[in-house]
């Protein structure tokens, strides 16, 4: 993500933006909510005397229009997200309008910022300087390949074949192993290949890139995980693997505080969830950690629930910590089957 232009007089606002990939696109999605403002260039129908002649001839001509937003739906697979509202400034003021944002269109929010979406920008920012990293779990006869990104891994290939053997001369595995290192993609901009599974096939594949793919045998990191996968991908990240690449990402912090709330949960230690159960906890000031899904927060700021505007600022001014935690990924999935937000308590509260 990068930011263009600030001007902020306290909460309020226009910050002008260039989101650069999928993952600014979903940050997007949490920033924008209903009521805000949006100016972005687009392409819209421009009616003139000569269409009213040659009806069959319309021509899109672009232009930059300020919407008021309605609705906010990020479409991974398109590769864009599409904001729906009433035109307020430019042409055809008080229509309807689509704004479709891609990687590398401009556009300006105004409105009331919170803060935990100021710094959702400000991740989005420092992500951009984070390496990139591809995740390769294996075990016999098969292979999960995922695309590490803000919001989760993201799966990309799944190869099934058998691995061993000999079939007219031709060692199957190595077949296997070969098929599976044509699917490491973007060799050049990937930083680093995770490749984790159990036992030896692992061990086996690395041995197979450093004998035939360097460009990627120079940028391994191995890891030994109980399984492949989705559940694999998960065994990567609470191992800490990645952190050793890039650090504090995202996902593995949420991944490591959704462990460490199910084990207080379980022993009934020093944490609570579900919406009254948090609310008494900050009441109290009891509270360490505010854990709260996105999709949450989203629909009890649509609803106008400010009461949790009110927690989050209080766990925040108590020296407490705000995580949001993403819905597109494990961690933020099972924070939602709790009820979407959750925290993890400095002292036990009763009742």
């Amino acid at each position: 993500m990068k930011v263009n232009k600030e001007e902020l007089r306290g909460d309020y606002g226009e910050i002008s933006l260039t989101p650069e990939s999928l993952d600014d696109l979903w940050h997007l999605k949490y920033v924008i909510e209903p009521g805000d403002t949006v100016f972005s260039l687009t392409f819209r129908t421009l009616e003139s005397a000569t269409d009213k002649l040659r009806p069959e001839k319309v021509d899109k001509k672009p232009v930059r229009l300020g919407i008021r937003a309605e609705s906010v739906e990020f479409h991974k697979f398109s590769n864009r997200l599409r904001i729906k509202g009433t035109i307020v400034s430019g042409v055809d003021v008080g229509m309807y309008h689509t704004l479709n944002i891609e990687p590398f269109s401009e556009l300006s929010i105004i409105k009331h910022w919170k803060p935990d979406q100021i710094e959702r920008i400000r991740d989005a920012v420092e992500a951009a300087r984070i390496p990139e990293i591809e995740i390769v779990t294996i075990e016999e006869g098969e292979a999960v390949i995922g695309y590490l990104r803000q919001y989760g891994v993201e799966e990309v290939a799944h190869i099934r074949r058998a691995s061993s053997g000999k079939m007219e001369g031709v060692d199957i595995r190595q077949e296997f192993y070969a098929e599976v290192a044509a699917h490491l993609k973007h060799a050049e901009k990937v930083k680093t290949f995770v490749i984790a599974g159990p036992g030896f096939v692992k061990d086996e594949f690395v041995k197979y890139l450093k004998n035939n793919v360097k460009d990627v045998a120079d940028k391994i990191l191995v890891e030994e995980t109980s399984s492949i996968g989705s559940s694999g991908f998960q065994e990567v990240l609470r191992r800490g693997a990645i952190e050793r690449v890039a650090m504090e990402m995202r996902i593995s912090r949420e991944a490591r505080l959704i462990e460490r709330l199910m084990v207080e949960i379980a022993t009934d230690g020093k944490a609570t969830y579900g919406y009254e159960q948090t609310r008494r906890a900050v009441e109290y000031g009891a509270v360490e950690a505010l854990l709260i899904a996105d999709e949450t927060l989203r629909n009890f700021r649509e609803k106008g629930m400010v009461e949790v505007e009110r927690m989050m600022k209080e766990v925040e001014r108590s020296r407490g910590k705000v995580v949001v935690f993403s819905t597109e990924f494990e961690p933020g999935q099972r924070l939602e089957k709790l009820g979407g937000i959750a925290a993890l308590l400095r002292f036990k509260v009763g009742g």
